[in-house]
């Protein structure tokens, strides 16, 4: 193997502290972002994997939508992190973060410079539209779709750019809009982006032509036979050949052009906060943005102009790279609904635009200039000679050639700097508002459920672990209109066999809908002010039962014992004794209530009862003595010996 020059070694460095930078970027930039808990279209996600069998699951055949390449990858990293939900949100941001890396090459190829790619990096990664992609498990999805899409566009780029064909990349670009096609239906509108591309290079046979007609026409009848339709499903449950509005996709591209150029088109449900709710200075500093974006543009028309010779290649790139991105926004208007995750893969293209440009503009002219000192010159005879050698000797003719001779130089400039100065000042105009906007994440629709499904995750299997399955967890309250196939499912996620046995949810309306708390049962109370739950098990418990001395948490008493307990709505307390010894005779359990004696049981039997009647939810203070204890007891918990297994329950 050949060894890496001193120049590439120095070339890998840069691209090694690129990449970790930019991915240190991403941690960054989304700390805060958390998934702790799954609900709606994830926690159905997560059903069907827990539920179905590989093929089941990855093949779903009769379903809306047939996705297999993605429920392939769902499958691979659902079946990686297991119950350990909190890995999802490290593992998209990684995901985001090696496409940030992929952007940061293509950028630098299409600049010529490594630094303008990792600009580009760095504005993909700080953009607002990349919140589905972290903080949702179909956000994996997203990240598949647009890493192909990307993919599919530069394929065609080099096949279009090459001086010498190169048909693999073509065929390279046909696969990938196969499998894009797998991933999410939308992309199957990439398809005139290959026409487009034979076009331009003035390919017109027959059999490229078919090459990706042939791709199309497999997806298709591959969706025919398992979903058995054509039509692509549209968002929310509805079918775009229902709901399409050629006035609506046309508003709908318009926004998300808008949404590309740093205004925030949509309702504040989609996008976090409004355009006419954002302050003025944010304004300004998008409007100062688009002027810089402007000055590029105007800057490469006048250097297509000028530049006679790479005009047609400029013009058909520039149309490449506009073709693709209003097909990708085409795509996704055709529905009732633009959401900026949609958008993403266009703002993407259009950063890769932006470094094209620059790599344009950035480029020294070569302009006609004479031969420098290290140039050879011929003489007569053919015979190579330094320029001095030919400027002092006798010959006319080599005098007049090397006083005549010319050749194009490089006209040295300042553009590439200014190039870079100006994406450097575009990066500074959007950090503030990307931050900005981002900050307005709790806003979009799904986020506060997410928030609240965190909590509820935290408050139960995040504080009692494993410990949580077999338990009733009672909820006060049901303003969060959670389904029941979310209390069903959703406990599911964190056990390792994937069935939770057990662990079911009830909502009630205050505590006193339940007896006393024990150790099978859990209460959490809504938090709406903070898009939480807060688990309230042993303030209710002590409400209901609270000990003094001598009665411990799994039911053992002592000779002596007191605690007060809550009654019921009914106003009755239970008590159901257990005496694991030899009765001898004489044995008796006195009942204080609120320190007068009650009743005074004579224990004929290892198995007893009492009730105490009071009025209804009233507190009582309880105090049970008896003149036996457990003989030959292995333990003492307090001063006085064991004595009995006490259960209470209340009506």
């Amino acid at each position: 193997m050949k060894p890496l020059s001193t120049e590439q070694k120095l070339g890998l460095r840069n691209d090694v502290i690129a990449v970790g930078l930019l991915m240190g970027f991403a941690f960054f930039i989304n700390r805060g972002i958390a998934i702790k808990g799954l609900y709606m279209d994830d926690l159905y996600l997560w059903s069907c994997y827990g539920e179905q069998s590989f093929f089941e699951y990855v093949f779903p055949i009769g379903s809306t939508r047939f996705r297999f390449l993605y429920y392939l990858a769902a499958w691979l990293e659902l079946a990686l992190i297991g119950p350990h939900i909190g890995w999802l949100v490290p593992i998209n941001i990684i995901l985001n973060g090696c496409l940030a890396a992929f952007l940061y090459h293509l950028g630098r190829k299409l600049s010529g410079r490594g630094i303008l790619g990792f600009f580009g990096g760095i504005l993909f990664l700080l953009s607002r539209m990349s919140y589905y992609q972290i903080g949702q498990v179909y956000g994996l999805m997203e990240t598949m779709a647009l890493w192909m899409a990307i993919g599919i566009f530069y394929c065609l780029y080099l096949y279009l750019n090459e001086k010498q064909e190169k048909v693999w990349y073509f065929h390279g670009a046909c696969w990938l809009y196969f499998g894009i096609c797998f991933v999410h239906e939308r992309y199957m509108a990439l398809l005139p982006l290959f026409y487009l591309t034979l076009i331009l290079r003035r390919r017109f046979h027959l059999k490229k032509w078919f090459w990706p007609l042939r791709q199309f026409l497999l997806v298709q009848a591959i969706r025919l036979a398992t979903i058995g339709t054509l039509s692509p499903a549209g968002t929310g449950g509805t079918q775009v050949a229902d709901t399409f509005s050629l006035k609506e996709a046309i508003r709908h591209a318009l926004s998300q052009v808008a949404y590309v150029f740093g205004v925030n088109a949509g309702p504040q449900h989609l996008n976090g906060l409004a355009w006419g709710d954002t302050p003025g200075m944010v304004r300004w500093l998008v409007y100062l943005s688009d002027g810089v974006l402007a000055v590029f543009f105007a800057a490469f028309l006048v250097k297509v102009i000028r530049n006679r010779e790479n005009r047609g290649k400029y013009l058909a790139n520039a149309a490449m790279f506009l073709a693709f991105i209003a097909l990708c926004i085409g795509s996704s208007s055709v529905t009732v609904r633009v959401e900026m995750r949609w958008v993403y893969v266009s703002y993407g293209a259009a950063l890769l635009f932006l470094n094209y440009l620059c790599g344009v503009l950035g480029k020294d002219e070569e302009v006609a200039g004479r031969r420098s000192r290290h140039l050879f010159f011929r003489g007569e005879w053919g015979q190579e000679r330094q320029p001095e050698t030919l400027l002092s000797g006798d010959s006319a003719e080599a005098n007049f050639q090397a006083q005549h001779t010319v050749q194009l130089v490089p006209k040295k400039s300042h553009s590439g700097a200014v190039c870079t100065a100006g994406f450097f000042l575009y990066l500074l105009l959007m950090f503030p508002v990307e931050i900005f906007f981002r900050g307005y994440f709790p806003n979009l629709y799904f986020w506060p459920n997410q928030l609240r499904y965190n909590s509820l995750a935290e408050e139960t299997y995040g504080r009692y672990g494993e410990g949580i399955f077999g338990k009733t967890i009672y909820i006060i309250g049901n303003s969060y209109e959670m389904s029941q196939f979310t209390a069903d499912t959703f406990f599911k996620v964190f056990d390792k066999e994937r069935k939770a046995e057990g662990t079911k949810v009830e909502w009630i309306e205050d505590i006193w809908d339940i007896g006393l708390v024990n150790d099978q049962m859990l209460v959490l109370r809504e938090d709406p002010a903070h898009n939480g739950f807060q688990d309230i098990t042993q303030f209710v418990k002590e409400q209901k039962f609270e000990v003094d001395y001598g009665f411990y948490q799994d039911g053992w008493t002592d000779e002596s014992c007191s605690f007060s307990v809550l009654s019921g709505e009914e106003g009755r307390v239970f008590l159901r004794f257990l005496y694991p010894g030899l009765l001898s005779g004489g044995e008796e359990t006195a009942i204080y209530v609120d320190g007068e004696l009650y009743q005074t049981i004579s224990v004929t039997e290892n198995i007893y009862q009492a009730q105490i009647d009071a009025q209804p939810y009233q507190r009582l203070d309880v105090r049970l003595e008896s003149n036996f204890y457990v003989q030959d007891a292995k333990e003492q918990r307090g001063e006085k010996r064991l004595t009995a297994l006490v259960e209470l329950m209340v009506e």
